[in-house]
C-alpha cells in the first residue's frame, strides 16, 4: 500500500505547487474514516481509494481530484456527511465527492426504464465537472483489477456494466489506455473460454514469432535514422478483447488475422509524421484501404494520428500509428491530457501540433458532454434519452463536411437531416433537400465518411412529424418534436387571435395584443401566446377574455336569448337547416353564391384543411358554397359542419362559432363530400360511375357498398371536389346514366 509521503511526492513531481498539507490531511482523514473496514479480498478498505488516487496521479491530475479520489467512498460507507467534507476540505471537493456518491448509488444494469433514468443521472453528474468522471473511471479500473474476490453473479453484472457504459465513456473521452484495460478485464470474466483461447493463441504466436517485434522495430528505426528523422519506435501486441471483437465482426479465425502486431512511431513534429509516412510507403508495400489520416481530420474526442498498414520484414503485415508526443499523450490519456498541459499552446516544451480550430473545438469531449445535457433537457422521457445517448456513445462515427469545410461528427447511420440539425436547429427545421458530394439525394440517405453535405432550406418551413423516423441523433429527434409542438401551438394561437378579433369587431372594438397583455394577470396566464392558444383550444372562454379586457362594451351588449336543448329536433323549413339556425343564433353565413354587394363578410374565414389554423371537416364533408358552421372541439380546434349535418345535434349552441368560406380562386383546393348512389347491379356499373366522376374532374377517395341485392346496389362514395357547383355538376352527370337510379348527398 502506497505510503503518505509517496503520494505527495507523486503529485509534486508534476505539480510542484500542490498543497502538501491538503494531501496529507485527506490521506489521514480517509484512512481514519474507513478504519477497520475490509474489502472482499481481505485488504484494508483504505487501500482502494489510495489505489484510485495513484491511478489519477499517472494522469497528472490536480490536487482537488486526488483528494476527491481519497475521499470518494467516505460519505457512502462511513457516517461522514457532505457538510463535514465541505467544512474540512472546501465546497469544491465536497461537490466532487457528492457527485461520486450519487453515481455509486446507481444500479446501471437493470430494467430498461430504470437503466435509462440512472444513466441520465450519471451523465448529469459527470457533465457538471469532468473530474467526477475521471475519478469514477479510475475507481472502476481498480475494481476490475480485483474482481476475482467477488461473487460470480456480481462479477458478471459489473463486467456487463463496464462494457456497456464505462469502457465506451473512456473511449469517447479519448482515454484509450484505460478503455483497453477495462475491456480486457470485462472480457476475461464475461467470456472466460474465449479469453483463454485468444490469450493461449497469442502466447503460441509470440513463441513462434520470437524476436519478430524487435526485428521489425529495429528495421523501422534504422530506416528512419538513415533519412535523419529522430523518432521513437515501439511495438506491441493488440489486446485480447480487441482481437476477439475483430474476429467476431469479420467472422474470421485468429490465424486469418494479419495485423496482430501494432507499431507506434512518435515524432517531434507534424512534418516528421508525414515524412515517416513517406519513408514507410516507399520502403515497403502498402495494404490498400488501410490508410487513415486523423491528423488532418481528428476524431470527435480530439484523437490525432496517421494509421497505415504495410507488408514489412518477413512479409509480415504491420500496422503503423504515426503521431507526435503530444498526440500520443492525448491518445493515451484523452481529456486528462488537457489537464496535464493546462490547455496551453506549448506542452512539455513542445509546440502544439496546430492551433485548435473552431471545428475541432466543436467536436471536443467537453462539447460532447454539453450536447448530452442539451439532449437531456429536451428529451420527454428516460427511455428516449437512453436510446439517443447510446447512439451517441456506442456507435462508430461518420465525419462529414459542410461546403465551407466545417467538420461535423455524427453516429454511423446518420442522414442529411441529422447533419442539418448538427449544423444548427434552424437549418434542420428549414431543410427541404440535400446535396451530397454535389449530387441531389433523398433527405433520409445514409451518410458516409468524407461526404460533403449541402442542405437546401426554405423559409417558414415546418418539419413534418414523420421526419422523426428518418433521423438517428437525439438532437434531431428532439428538435423535430419541438418544432411540431411549436407549429401546433402557433396554429392555436392564430385561431385564438382571429376569434378574439371577430368578437371584438362585433362589439365595435379593435383587438390588439397590448389589450390582451394588460389583462393577463386577471386571466391567470403568464404570456400572450399561452392565452391565445388557450382560447384557440377552447380552454379559455372568450366571454372571460371580453370581460377582462373590455368590460364596458360587454355590459352594454344586448342580451341574447337562451335556448334549452331538447332530445328531439325538427328540421326547419326551406334552407335554414337544423334548429332554424338563422333565427336561433346571431350568426351569419356567406357562400360564394351571395352577391358581392351584400356587405362585409362576418365570421372566421376558413380556407381549407391546409390553412394555418387547426381546421378539420366532419366526415360528411363541406364544400365552398355550402352554408357551414364551426364547432370548437377541445384539443382539436375547429370542426366544420355543413348546416344540414345531423351530427350537429351532438353539440351545444355555445360551442358554435361564426365561420365563412375564404376560397382563393387562384390556388383552388379540393374539399370532402359524400354521396349515396343507387345503381343497377350489373357488370360495368361501377366503371361508368367512376368515369363520370373522373371526366368531371372529381376525385374518388373511398367507395363502400352499403346494401346489395340481386337487381341493385347502394354505395357511399367519398369525393373531393372544388365547390358546391362542381359537386352538383357531378351529381347531375350521374343521374343522366341509365344504370343509376338515385343520387343524393348524405352527411351521415
Amino acid at each position: 500500500m502506497m505510503r503518505q509521503y509517496e503520494l505527495v511526492e507523486r503529485v509534486q513531481s508534476y505539480d510542484p505547487k500542490a498543497d502538501e498539507a491538503l494531501l496529507n490531511r485527506a490521506y489521514v482523514y480517509a484512512m481514519k474514516a474507513h478504519g477497520n473496514q475490509k474489502r472482499a479480498s481481505g485488504d484494508p478498505y483504505f487501500s482502494h481509494p489510495l489505489e484510485v488516487a495513484a491511478i489519477l496521479t499517472d494522469l497528472k491530475l490536480d490536487e482537488a481530484t486526488i483528494v476527491t479520489a481519497l475521499l470518494h467512498d467516505v460519505i457512502e460507507d462511513t457516517p461522514i456527511t457532505r457538510a463535514e467534507i465541505d467544512q474540512l476540505f472546501g465546497p469544491e471537493i465536497g461537490r466532487l465527492v457528492d457527485g461520486l456518491t450519487k453515481i455509486r448509488r446507481l444500479d446501471l444494469v437493470t430494467k430498461k426504464a430504470e437503466q435509462a433514468e440512472n444513466f441520465r443521472k450519471l451523465l448529469v453528474a459527470i457533465s457538471s465537472d469532468i473530474r467526477v468522471l475521471l475519478v469514477k473511471l479510475a475507481d472502476r479500473v481498480h475494481n476490475m483489477r480485483t474482481l476475482e474476490h467477488v461473487k460470480p453473479e456480481t462479477r458478471k453484472r459489473i463486467s456487463e456494466e463496464t462494457l456497456d457504459i464505462y469502457a465506451p465513456l473512456a473511449a469517447r473521452m479519448g482515454m484509450e489506455k484505460m478503455r483497453e484495460e477495462l475491456e480486457d478485464h470485462a472480457f476475461r470474466w464475461l467470456h472466460p473460454d474465449a479469453y483463454a483461447a485468444v490469450t493461449a493463441k497469442l502466447a503460441e504466436l509470440r513463441k513462434s514469432n520470437e524476436g519478430l517485434v524487435e526485428e521489425i522495430r529495429a528495421a523501422l528505426a534504422a530506416k528512419l535514422a538513415e533519412v535523419g528523422i529522430d523518432a521513437e519506435v515501439s511495438g506491441r501486441e493488440k489486446k485480447a478483447y480487441a482481437i476477439w471483437r475483430k474476429m467476431a465482426n469479420k467472422q474470421i479465425s485468429l490465424e486469418q488475422l494479419s495485423d496482430i502486431f501494432a507499431f507506434r512511431v512518435i515524432t517531434k513534429s507534424i512534418d516528421d509524421c508525414y515524412r515517416v509516412l513517406g519513408v514507410a510507403h516507399t520502403t515497403w508495400r502498402t495494404v490498400p484501404g488501410r490508410f487513415k489520416d486523423y491528423i488532418s481530420t481528428p476524431k470527435q474526442n480530439n484523437y490525432q494520428s496517421i494509421h497505415t498498414t504495410i507488408v514489412g520484414p518477413r512479409h509480415q503485415r504491420v500496422e503503423l500509428q504515426i503521431r507526435t508526443r503530444v498526440m500520443h499523450d492525448i491518445a493515451e490519456y484523452g481529456v486528462a491530457a488537457h489537464a496535464m498541459y493546462k490547455d496551453t499552446t506549448r506542452m512539455n516544451g513542445q509546440l502544439l501540433s496546430r492551433p485548435v480550430s473552431e471545428s475541432q473545438k466543436e467536436v471536443g469531449p467537453y462539447v460532447w458532454l454539453r450536447r448530452l445535457v442539451e439532449t437531456l433537457l429536451e428529451g420527454s422521457n428516460p427511455e428516449e434519452f437512453l436510446e439517443h445517448t447510446k447512439l451517441e456513445l456506442f456507435q462508430d462515427q461518420v465525419f462529414c463536411f459542410t461546403p465551407k469545410g466545417r467538420l461535423i461528427a455524427l453516429p454511423r447511420g446518420a442522414t442529411p437531416l441529422d447533419f442539418a440539425y448538427a449544423v444548427h436547429t434552424d437549418v434542420g427545421n428549414g431543410a427541404v433537400g440535400a446535396f451530397v458530394n454535389g449530387r441531389h439525394v433523398p433527405i433520409d440517405s445514409q451518410l458516409r465518411n468524407g461526404d460533403e453535405v449541402e442542405i437546401e432550406t426554405a423559409k417558414n418551413h415546418t418539419p413534418p412529424a414523420a421526419w422523426e423516423n428518418l433521423v438517428v441523433t437525439g438532437r434531431a429527434r428532439s428538435a423535430i418534436r419541438r418544432a411540431a409542438r411549436d407549429a401546433v401551438r402557433r396554429q392555436y394561437s392564430e385561431l385564438g387571435r382571429r376569434l378574439l378579433a371577430s368578437h371584438f369587431e362585433r362589439l365595435g372594438e379593435e383587438f390588439t395584443d397590448e389589450t390582451l397583455k394588460k389583462a393577463l394577470p386577471r386571466l391567470s396566464y403568464k404570456s400572450l401566446e399561452d392565452a391565445l392558444a388557450a382560447v384557440g383550444r377552447n380552454e379559455l372562454p372568450i366571454d372571460n377574455v371580453l370581460k377582462a379586457t373590455i368590460p364596458d362594451a360587454v355590459e352594454h351588449e344586448p342580451k341574447k336569448p337562451t335556448y334549452r336543448r331538447t332530445r328531439r329536433f325538427g328540421r326547419a323549413r326551406g334552407q335554414d337547416g337544423w334548429f332554424n339556425i338563422d333565427r336561433v343564433m346571431s350568426l351569419k353565413f356567406r357562400s360564394d353564391a351571395e352577391p358581392k354587394g351584400a356587405g362585409p363578410a362576418s365570421g372566421l374565414a376558413i380556407r381549407g384543411v391546409n390553412d394555418d389554423l387547426p381546421v378539420s371537416f366532419e366526415p360528411g364533408g363541406a364544400v365552398p358554397g355550402d352554408r357551414i358552421v364551426g364547432v370548437m372541439i377541445p384539443g382539436e380546434g375547429i370542426r366544420i359542419f355543413q348546416i344540414h349535418s345531423p351530427r350537429l345535434r351532438e353539440y351545444e349552441h355555445e360551442g358554435w362559432i361564426d365561420v365563412t368560406w375564404d376560397v382563393d380562386t387562384d390556388t383552388p383546393q379540393r374539399f370532402p363530400a359524400r354521396i349515396s348512389v343507387t345503381a343497377l347491379n350489373e357488370p360495368g356499373t361501377l366503371a361508368q360511375i367512376a368515369k363520370v366522376i373522373g371526366e368531371a374532374g372529381g376525385n374518388i377517395d373511398n367507395v363502400r357498398m352499403m346494401r346489395r341485392a340481386s337487381d341493385f346496389t347502394e354505395m357511399r362514395i367519398e369525393l373531393e371536389v372544388l365547390d358546391l357547383v362542381h359537386l352538383n355538376h357531378i351529381i347531375a352527370g350521374l343521374r343522366e346514366k341509365a344504370v343509376v337510379n338515385k343520387v343524393e348527398r348524405v352527411f351521415d
